[in-house]
């Protein structure tokens, strides 16, 4: 059994990161939390460790954080399909990343664990699941997000290269309670507030943070230096996700619209603010982001537990915390949205039976 070390977390309020000082708490380690200028800290209140501002864009914030510390768990990051948020993800996820690894390496820091994501490495093909050895060709989507967290990755395993001990787990999204900066689970919560008043196909793995947050020590105990692990639970449609959220909430699903039809949509409606969803979000919404887990399972002895568990979870947790706004927002929902949507799929279906019409003349 190794002797408990000095760790730092980075991200320490955050979604991933809370759930991770928790469980190393648990473990008996001596923690820094690494805690960005007024970031709200709900999540880690009852945590009795050392707190330390970090800002990973400083040099000397970065030293500061880690001055004696032997292990770090690297959870800080920026989540965002918004295109006008490109330049901070890129200078945070990217940029910050690549300091605080060369960082670590200089410090002489025995094992950093760095939170990636599933996006860095690509949807799947439809129908499909993707694994770590999947060639990375996500960028012809044009997606923030998902380039900034693939160059972030790396540059991670660039460092690891020239001798930094890492290991990179790649969750999923991550569902559950305690999401107050609302990092991952922005989607149930848009859902039970009836801000999605329409979806097109796409699939999406989601995996409970608790879980993800287990398999980040597993990495650290276990985990081969140099090499990445995909952390990731159910696959969802959005046909079944949203279908399981409103059996769970009460709330009535959003209305399907065809891939085209809701580009088109967000394309023309989107820039005259009379549309919920930006093309980005729709282009990142259809593609299959599923995933396998078998190399986690089988080198960590990673394990995850039901989905219902998860999904209950993370309505539970928002019901709880906004139960009357969510209330209200049933009584008044977006009408002219909803009607808009089924409106184009009729559109959508009218035009599709005029296209098949000369071919179905005898």
């Amino acid at each position: 059994m190794r002797a408990l070390a000095k760790v730092l977390v980075t991200g320490a309020t955050g979604f991933i990161g809370s759930h991770v000082a928790r469980l190393l708490a648990e473990r008996g380690d001596e923690l820094r939390l690494g805690v960005e200028r007024d970031s709200p800290d709900p999540a880690i209140a009852e945590l009795e460790a050392e707190r330390i501002r970090l800002e990973l864009r400083e040099r000397r914030s970065v030293r500061r954080a880690l001055a004696g510390v032997e292990r770090v768990f690297h959870c800080a990051g920026v989540t965002s399909v918004r295109p006008e948020d490109a330049e901070r993800l890129f200078d945070v996820n990217v940029g910050g990343t690549k300091l605080l690894m060369h960082e670590c390496l200089r410090a002489g820091v025995e094992r950093v664990v760095y939170t990636s994501s599933a996006a860095a490495v690509g949807p799947a093909r439809e129908g499909k699941t993707a694994d770590e050895t999947q060639l990375f060709t996500a960028g012809r989507l044009g997606i923030p997000y998902v380039n900034s967290v693939h160059e972030a990755e790396v540059e991670a395993l660039r460092v690891a290269a020239q001798g930094l001990p890492l290991v990179c787990v790649n969750p999923t999204v991550c569902f559950g309670a305690g999401d107050y900066l609302l990092s991952s689970t922005r989607l149930v919560r848009s859902f039970l507030l009836g801000r999605i008043p329409v979806y097109t196909d796409g699939a999406v793995s989601v995996v409970d943070v608790r879980d993800a947050a287990a398999g980040h020590l597993l990495a650290d105990e276990r985990g081969a230096v140099g090499e990445r692990y995909l952390l990731g639970g159910r696959n969802f449609t959005f046909d079944r996700l949203f279908a399981d959220l409103g059996r769970l909430s009460g709330v009535d699903p959003p209305v399907k619209l065809p891939k085209g039809a809701a580009a088109r949509a967000a394309a023309l409606l989107g820039a005259a603010g009379r549309w919920p969803l930006t093309p980005a979000e729709v282009r990142a919404a259809s593609q299959s982001w599923t995933y396998r887990s078998t190399k986690a399972r089988r080198e960590l002895g990673w394990r995850t537990r039901p989905h219902e568990e998860t999904l209950d979870a993370t309505v539970s947790w928002h019901l709880e915390r906004e139960h009357a706004r969510i209330a209200r927002s049933r009584r008044s929902q977006p009408i002219q949205w909803r009607l808009a949507g089924l409106a184009i799929g009729a559109a959508e279906e009218a035009a599709g039976l005029i296209r098949r019409l000369p071919s179905m003349r005898p």
